[in-house]
């Protein structure tokens, strides 16, 4: 599989791309401090445009207009317009800001602030922070809306737990025991579940959300990292760093299905709205591997920047 070195495209093309039917794939570039804009129909890097100075966690408002990038160097949330990549604003947070998710409603921005132990709700309309809430789990990286809007469910760097905030409490409220070392955490479609990548157990942990208790734990392989979850809940993805793979775990079985070799240290990935394909971060590879759900197999390697963090599609 030979790596795709796109060439960027001007700026004008992707304004015309952006009405198109295929979605926009952006992937964050911790080293380089650049989005890296992928149109997903063909592979091409469109445009990279500036991010703050470390970007990595990164979500968006339900149009796609917005991108909420965490910058981990200035201690920010930048919002930026998703065409043009300019700066709309900056949100200042705590030290070492990491992951961050959207609402599906549109309303908040959750953002997982590491060496503050705690998860920042930002009201996205207005761009202001309406709590900042302490967690259990030291060095949080996580902080995942259930599709609900509920909870949060926060995975951390020093923790063998995931924490449960009520988001309309503004606390948290639990916590539910999984493996060493959570991080990527997805959820079924209908919020009844929660899988969550436990890093040094080498596994994925499936949690019964209204007992918030682990069901299962799935092995899957060394340093299991990042999660996404297909649209119809049928398979879950997880990323595992040291070995440069994919494990993909049939959800009614909650047993492996397949494995798929990608770049070196996969970690956050996302997925196309129709769950056709997968898109990988490749952190070591400054790479994307884009994998077609359907057969199980790697088709693309993208190269974008340096040190690449995770992936949103809009």
């Amino acid at each position: 599989m030979f790596l795709i070195r796109s060439s960027l495209v001007l700026a004008g093309i992707l304004l015309c791309t952006s009405g198109a039917a295929a979605p926009l794939a952006y992937v964050p570039n911790e080293k380089s401090a650049t989005l890296s804009v992928i149109d997903t129909s063909t592979g091409a890097v469109l445009r990279e445009f500036a991010a703050g100075k470390r970007p990595r966690g990164i979500a968006a408002d339900p149009a796609g207009r917005t991108l909420f990038v965490t910058d981990a160097a200035s201690s920010a949330l930048l919002a930026l317009d998703a065409h043009a990549g300019t700066l709309l604003g900056s949100i200042a947070l705590g030290k070492s800001p990491e992951g961050v998710s959207a609402s599906l409603d549109g309303r908040y921005v959750a953002i997982a602030v590491e060496e503050n132990h705690s998860v920042t709700l930002v009201d996205a309309a207005t761009r202001s922070i309406v709590a900042d809430i302490p967690v259990q789990g030291r060095n949080p990286e996580h902080a995942v809306f259930s599709p609900d809007g509920r909870w949060l469910l926060v995975s951390a760097e020093d923790a063998e737990q995931v924490d449960v905030i009520d988001v309309a409490l503004r606390k948290q409220v639990g916590s539910v025991a999984v493996g060493l070392r959570p991080r990527g955490i997805g959820f079924s479609p209908d919020g009844s579940r929660a899988y969550v990548a436990c890093e040094l157990a080498n596994a994925v942990h499936v949690i019964d959300m209204a007992a918030r208790r682990a069901l299962a734990a799935i092995p899957a392989g060394r340093n299991t990292a990042g999660i996404a979850v297909h649209p119809d809940g049928s398979r879950v993805y997880a990323s595992n760093g040291i070995d440069g793979t994919v494990t993909v775990i049939d959800t009614a079985t909650n047993q492996v299905s397949a494995t798929i070799p990608v770049g070196k240290r996969p970690w956050n990935m996302a997925l196309t709205p129709d769950g056709g394909r997968l898109y990988v971060a490749n952190g070591r590879s400054d790479s994307v591997s884009v994998i077609d759900t359907a057969s199980a197999t790697r088709i693309q390697d993208i190269a974008v920047g340096q040190l690449p963090w995770g992936v949103l599609i809009r």
